[in-house]
């Protein structure tokens, strides 16, 4: 016991004793510096400056651009480029399903693949009616007003006209038409102004052939009828119904939106298709 006391004590005196470091003039001895230390401090000292330089050291790799030297470190700057790609990647691969489905269920249209049934649309016999003032003793003014009226462009329905529709079809929407179907113009639908949000409802029965996103017309969705009739609702705010749903006529399917790059503001583009030919849809559709 004692000798072990002994030796602790002399380890504690080695520790604790003090020693000077003493910087001379080699020429004149004259004294430049001296410091005062013992082994203790220079443990101590030792260790503080290590945990500083590794402390120091881990900064510089964690934070700057010096880790990008080191052996087995990527460049973050390579890294941030890769996760863009990966995402622009698979944004253009979601684009490109769309545009293949899309395709695909316009391809019979587009195609004529759909052979036409006979007598399938409106077929109106109209008479010219030849009115004499002299037999009705019409006033000027009914004059001008009949002369107005028999001067514009429209398609009475006369009480002689035969009508072939096998298929009746509801307005999608209520609003104003902004533009009509022009076939010159290759607008074949009809543009109808509606407040966002409001509801895009099935012009008749049928079935759900694609509902998804395009760049262009945004959020469609089309349908297929009886006899070969499809309809197509283009730009909506979202959509209600997923591809192979059934629907009835007047059932909401979709709301209006402005999505899509050719989309002005709020409004529905609506299209008619009967055996792959587009349909002037205010011939079959009372938007009123």
């Amino acid at each position: 016991m004692k000798k072990q006391s002994k030796k602790k004590g002399k380890l504690k005196q080695k520790l604790t004793d003090k020693y000077r470091l003493v910087v001379l003039n080699e020429d004149t001895f004259e004294e430049r510096f001296s410091l005062k230390l013992s082994l203790l401090n220079v443990f101590v000292l030792g260790g503080v400056l290590s945990f500083l330089l590794i402390l120091v050291t881990t900064f510089i790799i964690t934070f700057t651009p010096v880790k990008e030297y080191i052996p087995g470190y990527s460049s973050t700057e390579l890294k941030i480029k890769a996760t863009k790609l990966a995402f622009q990647t698979d944004s253009l691969k979601r684009k490109l399903d769309i545009l293949h489905d899309y395709t695909i269920a316009l391809r019979p249209i587009l195609t004529g693949e759909i052979k036409p049934n006979i007598l399938d649309s409106v077929e109106i016999e109209a008479e010219k009616v030849i009115i004499k003032d002299s037999l009705l003793n019409a006033s000027r003014e009914d004059s001008i007003f009949r002369e107005k009226i028999e001067s514009q462009d429209r398609f009475p329905i006369q009480n002689n006209a035969t009508s072939n529709v096998k298929i009746v079809f509801f307005a999608p929407l209520n609003g104003t038409i902004s533009q009509d179907y022009d076939s010159k113009t290759k607008h074949l639908a009809v543009d109808i102004v509606a407040k966002k949000n409001s509801p895009v409802k099935a012009t008749a029965d049928g079935s759900v052939i694609f509902s998804g996103w395009t760049t262009e017309t945004g959020y469609v969705i089309i349908l297929k009828h009886a006899y070969n009739y499809i309809s197509v609702y283009k730009h909506n705010g979202n959509l209600l119904k997923q591809q192979g749903d059934f629907v009835k006529s007047g059932e909401v399917i979709a709301s209006v939106g402005s999505t899509g790059e050719l989309s002005t503001g709020p409004h529905l583009h609506f299209e008619l298709w009967s055996d792959g030919y587009a349909v002037n849809p205010t011939n079959l559709i009372d938007f009123k």
